[in-house]
């Protein structure tokens, strides 16, 4: 059974194209999932950038099916499982949701994607849930729906990495909870890392998948999901064992000041508990600027009213806790910050629109 919206469909309903009352925005979810009973083979799909410039790629039934099967084999699922969808069924990942219940034999509950999910819903008793950093922090932020986490039995967050702070808060929940490692290319997620397990996380390899890394320190991923070829990322990672490693940064975001190569999302988790401090609350990333001595000036992006005098102290209390060449240089402060469909800071549009206004 899945339920698009408040209108409940039957396997054969979907298979027979029946959409009697369907709600408007679940068309292209009710329609994928009609394509997928009737035996289409080949699906077209836009990537993010991940792995080079956004671009459409195909993907076919048994790249799909190794997906899923992958993560079924890993949480161990079995038939009847009570899933939610609250991400867009236009992206891997929402599809992925679809086709887990299909091929689990589950049921599934499909909403149109929003920031708190769990907000309306009166009961929270679903076996799998996928969601993304922003709304699980939405989720956090509610106490009805911070108490309904507690109901989820299996949580995957992916999409952007999480904050430490949000870790923290995840450890506490009952239930399994992992952030996904993963792209459109390798048809979602092919690594998890426990998020319960104290420490930086690391991520284990999906059951069938091969990684390695090339000189640069970029991971290259084999599997069923990529066809069984070698899928060249753009992240820079750190080894743990043949299949496990540790996520450090997208080369595409790698500063190079006074020579010294600066991950920024490794700055972030380091300064995670200062910034709070100073910018509780506010979105923010580190980026790299132009810079006539360093090269490159790492410098942090908040949004938001302008506050200089706590800039200033932000940047001093930082410099006593990185080394020299790591630490930033400047504060900026942007009013509102553009996001992705998947909830992600656009870093390049937010820094434009700034640039341009």
């Amino acid at each position: 059974m899945i339920v698009f919206g408040n209108i409940s469909y039957t396997i054969d309903q979907i298979k027979a194209g029946d959409k009697g009352s369907l709600p408007i925005g679940f068309e292209k979810g009710f329609e994928f999932c009609w394509q997928w009973l009737n035996g289409w083979d080949r699906f077209s799909l836009q990537t993010s950038g991940s792995t080079g410039k956004p671009k459409e790629i195909e993907v076919n039934r048994k790249q799909f099916i190794s997906s899923v099967s992958a993560t079924g084999a890993f949480f161990g699922v079995e038939k009847g499982w009570n899933l939610l969808c609250c991400l867009d069924t236009e992206k891997i990942a929402g599809k992925m949701m679809l086709l887990r219940a299909l091929e689990w034999e589950g049921d599934l509950l499909v909403q149109q994607p929003g920031a708190n999910p769990l907000e309306k819903l009166k009961d929270c008793d679903f076996d799998f849930v996928a969601m993304v950093p922003l709304q699980v922090e939405a989720c956090l932020s509610n106490p009805s729906t911070r108490e309904a986490l507690h109901e989820i039995k299996n949580l995957i967050i992916g999409g952007a990495p999480i904050s430490i702070s949000l870790k923290e808060d995840l450890s506490q929940l009952p239930g399994k909870v992992f952030q996904s490692y993963g792209m459109t290319e390798t048809v979602s997620h092919i690594a998890l890392a426990d998020v319960k397990k104290a420490g930086t996380l690391v991520y284990g390899a999906l059951p069938g998948v091969e990684l390695k890394t090339d000189g640069d320190h970029q991971l290259l991923v084999k599997a069923p999901m990529t066809g069984d070829k070698w899928l060249a990322t753009r992240d820079i990672v750190c080894m743990k064992s043949p299949d496990s490693f540790v996520w450090k940064g997208r080369a595409d975001f790698v500063i190079n000041s006074a020579g010294i190569k600066i991950h920024p999302e490794e700055i972030a988790r380091q300064l995670h508990t200062t910034i709070q401090v100073f910018f509780p609350e506010k979105k923010f990333f580190f980026t790299g600027k132009p810079d006539h001595k360093w090269g490159q000036a790492l410098i942090l992006v908040v949004e938001g009213v302008a506050d200089q005098k706590k800039a200033a102290a932000f940047l001093r209390q930082a410099k006593e806790m990185l080394p020299k060449y790591n630490n930033p240089k400047e504060v900026i402060f942007i009013p509102e910050f553009k996001l992705s469909s998947s909830g992600k800071i656009d870093q390049l549009l937010t820094l434009a629109t700034w640039k341009n206004s």
